[in-house]
């Protein structure tokens, strides 16, 4: 499985971005997306989840209601769209995917910089 993650940038407090991750690979390996995110100092975040067929998505608190987590399987993609950032949001943000189970055994992408200023 290979991910690449796209979309990242400088954007100004309550802006938007839209995240996109492109898969290849064993679908059933992919099963699962994710995206995380990780801040200079910081241990990685989880922020949100999906499952193959949208029907079950997963949120940390702190995007809840901001972000919105989909996903394209005949376009093998996993979109992230980020709605009134914060400065807080700034960090290395990676989508990764696995099949079941936890995330210790996923596939993980490049990550894209995501820099929101005040």
């Amino acid at each position: 499985v290979q991910l690449q993650a796209s979309g990242g940038g400088l954007v100004q407090a309550g802006g938007s971005l839209r995240l996109s991750c492109a898969a290849s690979g064993r679908t059933s390996s992919r099963d699962v997306m994710g995206w995380f995110r990780q801040a200079p100092g910081k241990e990685r975040e989880h922020v949100a989840t999906i499952n193959w067929s949208g029907g079950y998505t997963y949120y940390a608190d702190s995007v809840k209601g901001r972000f919105i987590i989909s996903r394209d399987n005949a376009k093998n993609t996993v979109n992230l769209q980020m709605n009134s950032l914060k400065p807080e949001d700034t960090a290395v943000y990676y989508c990764a995917a696995k099949a079941s189970g936890d995330w210790s055994s996923a596939y993980w992408g490049q990550g894209t910089q995501v820099t929101v200023s005040s």
